[in-house]
């Protein structure tokens, strides 16, 4: 029975997945620097070569905590959230990764399993690359092996930023508002001073990351909104003084 309840639940994740035909990485124009597709070109057409293109529809399952790491995947479009837990009733968002970020890199580089699990908040499009033949493109690619560094020196950083919310700022407004800025570097982008991007947490899972209540959050971005720091319109985020959210305590 539970080899039968594994295997519906594996065909009906298979199922969510629609395969489409690959789009050139680098006519893509959510490339990010600093991410695996702001490799050089030659290096993007190498890896097309071992991947293919799949379409994830929103609130669908990528992958579970604790799965053998088959394969990596590359975001090419959409949001997916990342949690990590004991139990389905006790889980912790660890980040939002949006266009541009490999998923499952450090457990594929060390044989492992996934640390986490990955939903997407939003229609997503990914390319999913096996294990086996993402560790042979990266022996023939030298700027790949750098670049798979700096993605898990990212991936540390904002493990320490995570920490550093929870243990260092004294109030709410100051876990909150640095949780704002962590999202800001993580799916935003720079305007006029500030950043903007889509508001695709519910206020639920923004209190549970920043260790308060629903109506706490509700009450504190009305706050910020009220004193100009931010201001939200069509679900979409616009941080007008970074600075000042940075430095509440």
């Amino acid at each position: 029975m539970a080899e039968y309840g594994i295997l519906e639940t594996t065909q009906r994740r298979q199922k969510s997945l629609t395969r489409q035909s690959p789009v050139g990485c680098a006519s893509c124009a959510n490339r990010r620097p600093g991410w695996f597709c702001s490799l050089g070109s030659a290096v993007l057409a190498d890896l097309e070569l071992v991947t293919s293109t799949i379409s994830l529809p929103s609130q669908a399952t990528l992958f579970s905590q604790g799965e053998d790491a088959r394969c990596l995947y590359l975001i090419c479009g959409g949001y997916l959230k990342l949690t990590a837990g004991r139990a389905q009733d006790r889980q912790m968002i660890v980040r939002v990764a949006g266009p541009g970020s490999m998923l499952g890199l450090y457990a594929a580089l060390s044989h492992g399993v996934y640390e986490v699990s990955a939903e997407s908040l939003t229609p997503a499009q990914l390319r999913p690359v096996e294990r086996e033949r993402f560790l042979a493109f990266l022996r023939n690619h030298k700027e790949a092996q750098m670049r798979a560094v700096q993605c898990i020196c990212q991936e540390y950083r904002f493990a320490l930023q995570d920490a550093c919310r929870i243990a260092l700022a004294e109030t709410v407004a100051g876990r909150l508002g640095r949780l704002l800025l962590e999202l800001a570097h993580q799916i935003g982008e720079h305007v006029d001073g500030g950043f903007r991007f889509p508001l695709l947490l519910t206020h639920e899972e923004m209190a549970s990351m920043a260790c308060t209540t629903r109506e706490t959050v509700t009450r504190t971005l009305g706050q910020f909104r009220k004193d100009g720091s931010i201001s939200i319109e069509d679900s979409v985020i616009t941080l007008h003084q970074p600075e000042r959210l940075q430095n509440l305590n």
